[in-house]
C-alpha cells in the first residue's frame, strides 16, 4: 500500500487550499483509511506494518489533519510500535518515525479525537520522544541527520517547547548553517514550516479564503556544464560480519567536472572491468543509496551506506545533489545507526 505517499499528498493538498468541491478529497481520505487497514492486516504475522511505522504514522497524521477520526486500535498499534523501539520494516529513519508519530499523537490529543485515558498515554509517549531526542542530539545540533531534524523540530513547536528547550535552538542554528542541503521539493516542504515556526498541524487552522493565490510554477535553470573532466577516488568499506574483507573497492573514477555524486557512481559502474555496482531507492527525500557491490543496507539490522568525504566528513546532501571536486576521495561505508 502507498500509505506514506498518499498521506504526504493529502497534507500537500490541504496546504494548497483545494477546490470547494469536497468529493475528490473525500475519496482520497477514504483510500488512505483503506491503505492503513491493508498496511497492518496483511502483516499481522510479522508484528509490524507492511510498509513501516513511519508511513503508518504519516497516514494517521494526515487523517487527523483532515479531522478524520481513526479507530482506537489504529492508534494503539503506533503506541505498541513505540514500546518495541520502532523495529522498522522499510522507509524512514528512527528519528523520522518517532517525530511523525509524536506529531500524530499531538494532533489526536489536541483535536480530542481519542478518549481521556488514551489521550494521557499519547501525551506521555510524546514526552518520551522529546526527552530521547534531547538526549541523543548530535554534537553538530542535528536530530538523527539533517533531513530528520525538521521533523523533530516540529514536535518541539507543536509541544510549545521551542522557546524553552536549548536543544531546539542548537538545531535551528544547525539548519540555518546548512540550508543548501535542502534542494528538492520534498525536503523544502519539511524545512520551510519550521523556519517560520510552524508545523503540519497548523494546516488545520488555515483559512483558505484569506490565502492569496501566489503559487506559480518554478522552472529551475539548468546546471551549467563546465568543460573538462575530474578524477575522484571511490572507496567502499564494509566491516565483518557483513563482508569478508574491510575494503571492497578503491579506484580512481573519471567524470565530467560538473558531475554529481550519482554521475560519479554511474561512471564507476561503466568503466572497465565493470566490477562496481550500486542500487538506489526513491524516497520522499530523494534518491537513497540502498546497496553497493551487492551488499544491501537493511533497516532491521540498523545499518545504512554512509557517504564520507575525505578524510571523514559525513555528507549531509543526497547523491543526486552533492557535486564532488577534482581529487576528492569519496568513501561509501556500511555503518550502524
Amino acid at each position: 500500500p502507498e500509505t506514506g505517499r498518499l498521506a504526504l499528498y493529502l497534507l500537500g493538498l490541504r496546504a494548497a487550499c483545494p477546490s470547494l468541491d469536497p468529493r475528490p478529497q473525500r475519496s482520497l481520505v477514504t483510500q488512505l483509511k483503506h491503505y492503513l487497514e491493508e498496511d497492518w492486516a496483511g502483516s499481522r504475522q510479522h508484528g509490524h506494518p507492511l510498509t513501516s511505522y513511519y508511513q503508518y504514522g504519516l497516514g494517521v497524521l494526515a487523517l487527523c489533519v483532515h479531522r478524520k477520526r481513526v479507530r482506537e486500535e489504529v492508534t494503539r498499534r503506533l503506541l505498541e510500535g513505540q514500546h518495541h523501539g520502532w523495529q522498522l520494516h522499510s522507509g524512514g529513519s528512527a528519528t523520522d518515525t518517532a517525530a511523525v508519530v509524536a506529531l500524530a499523537f499531538t494532533c489526536l490529543e489536541r483535536e480530542q479525537l481519542v478518549g481521556p485515558k488514551l489521550a494521557e498515554e499519547l501525551r506521555e509517549a510524546r514526552h518520551k520522544v522529546t526527552r530521547r531526542m534531547v538526549a541523543e542530539q548530535d554534537p553538530d545540533g542535528f536530530f538523527g541527520n539533517i533531513y530528520s531534524t525538521p521533523w523533530a523540530m516540529q514536535v518541539f513547536i507543536a509541544s510549545h517547547m521551542c522557546q524553552t528547550q536549548l536543544a531546539y535552538d542548537r538545531a535551528m542554528t544547525a539548519l540555518l548553517n546548512n540550508l543548501d542541503a535542502f534542494t528538492i521539493a520534498a525536503t523544502m516542504a519539511q524545512v520551510l514550516p519550521v523556519l517560520h515556526g510552524r508545523t503540519y498541524l497548523d494546516l488545520m487552522s488555515m483559512r483558505c479564503q484569506d490565502e492569496l493565490d501566489t503559487l506559480t510554477p518554478i522552472i529551475p535553470e539548468p546546471h551549467a556544464e563546465e568543460p573538462g573532466n575530474m578524477t575522484v577516488r571511490l572507496v567502499v568499506e564494509c566491516s565483518k560480519p557483513q563482508c569478508l574483507q574491510g575494503q571492497l573497492y578503491n579506484q580512481l573514477v573519471s567524470a565530467p567536472i560538473s558531475a554529481s555524486l550519482l554521475d560519479v557512481l554511474r561512471a564507476a559502474a561503466a568503466q572497465e572491468p565493470h566490477d562496481f555496482t550500486f542500487d538506489t531507492q526513491e524516497t520522499p527525500q530523494g534518491l537513497f543509496l540502498s546497496g553497493v557491490l551487492g551488499v544491501e543496507a537493511q533497516q532491521h539490522k540498523r545499518n545504512y551506506w554512509q557517504i564520507l568525504s575525505d578524510p571523514s566528513t559525513s555528507l549531509q546532501m543526497g547523491i543526486a545533489e552533492y557535486r564532488p571536486h577534482d581529487g576528492e576521495t569519496i568513501t561509501l561505508r556500511l555503518s550502524k545507526w
